[in-house]
């Protein structure tokens, strides 16, 4: 939620949108084992952001863009966005998912799987809210990769978290630099900007949903 935050405010300044409070009542199931994890039911999870878009398109935003900064909301928030075809809406959900790392900037100083708290995000971290980082940490607890399941990599199944990395810890966070970081912060930025510009011009999405929603009320007159 920091990060993502500081990355939208950044791109604001850039090209310019209304910026709501941060949502952070996201999907985080895998993470109820450690102590202080709040993890809401899936469906209260799915009124907040119905009832947050409904609210904000009730106040003239009609194009509404959920920037995406946890890996945990990967499923969920594609999910919430094809919810809106349920029934009519006058506004527009887009989802921009979690930016990961781009090629190429610094090298990374570790080979490890880097998926949570380690080189890429506490690098993030370092320019977002440096004052919450403290490196000489990063090694109190393992970061290994315990591959305790052996299964088709296509093969999903929600304990593959937990089976790979019981300590929510993925990666090395002692390698994080600031050089990487500002990379990778502003790959991020980038692409929020992109995706603010082509929302603004977007004129196509609010027609076709308008349109579906009347030809789902007749669909046996619906052309094959």
């Amino acid at each position: 939620m920091l990060k993502v935050r500081s990355a939208v405010l950044q791109a604001e300044e850039r090209e310019f949108a209304v910026v709501f409070p941060e949502h952070y009542f996201g999907q985080i199931f895998e993470a109820k084992h450690e102590p202080g994890t709040i993890a809401y039911s899936t469906h209260l999870q799915l009124e907040l952001l119905q009832e947050t878009t409904d609210e904000m398109a009730r106040n003239g935003c009609k194009k509404i863009v959920i920037v995406n900064g946890h890996g945990g909301n990967e499923n969920l928030l594609p999910f919430f966005a094809q919810t809106q075809l349920e029934k009519p809406h006058d506004y527009v959900v887009y989802v921009l998912p979690l930016i990961g790392a781009p090629p190429g900037g610094p090298p990374n100083k570790s080979s490890i799987p880097d998926m949570h708290a380690g080189e890429s995000e506490t690098s993030k971290m370092l320019i977002s809210r440096p004052d919450l980082v403290h490196l000489d940490r990063a090694n109190q607890e393992s970061s290994a990769d315990q591959n305790r399941r052996k299964l088709p990599e296509d093969l999903y199944t929600a304990i593959w978290w937990y089976a790979r990395f019981p300590n929510h810890y993925s990666g090395d966070g002692a390698a994080a630099t600031r050089e990487r970081g500002e990379f990778e912060m502003k790959h991020w930025e980038d692409m929020i900007v992109e995706a603010i510009r082509a929302v603004k011009a977007d004129q196509a999405s609010l027609r076709l949903q308008n349109e579906f929603f009347e030809k789902a009320k007749h669909p046996l007159e619906t052309r094959p």
